[in-house]
């Protein structure tokens, strides 16, 4: 007689700590289909993640913080979900992505020069004042 062994891995807390997100944000990736997967739950319902969970978890916060809207993150864990053969779809998807974040990238680093300017102006004058 064979035994199914149980499956191994976090509880949503632990998923939680480790990736810096709630329990309810795990909640709502599962609840609005960005998962890659359903999340298997052990013998008492309690829902179990594995490495793979992560490491798509850490994915979607990436995508999430580079300002990606939650309506092209859902196309793309649509796409992932899916399968093979849509590899050219995810790539402009994500191509397309990154050309924001480096407009971003650029205009913040535009602006990160400013304020550097700024503060050289007034080290300079604390400086010249404090002699």
């Amino acid at each position: 007689m064979s035994t199914i062994a149980p499956p191994v891995g976090l509880t949503i807390a632990e998923a939680a700590e480790q990736t810096g997100l709630t329990a309810h944000t795990l909640r709502y990736y599962e609840r609005d289909g960005l998962m890659l997967r359903e999340v298997p739950r052990s013998s008492s319902g309690h829902r179990v993640y594995g490495e793979a969970d992560l490491r798509w978890v850490t994915m979607l916060t990436r995508l999430r913080a580079t300002g990606m809207p939650i309506r092209e993150v859902k196309q793309y864990a649509a796409l992932c979900q899916a399968g093979t053969g849509n590899e050219a779809q995810r790539l402009d998807l994500l191509k397309a992505h990154r050309a924001r974040v480096l407009t971003q990238l650029a205009e913040v680093t535009e602006h990160l020069g400013a304020i550097d300017n700024k503060i050289g102006i007034y080290r300079s004058k604390v400086e010249v004042d404090a002699e």
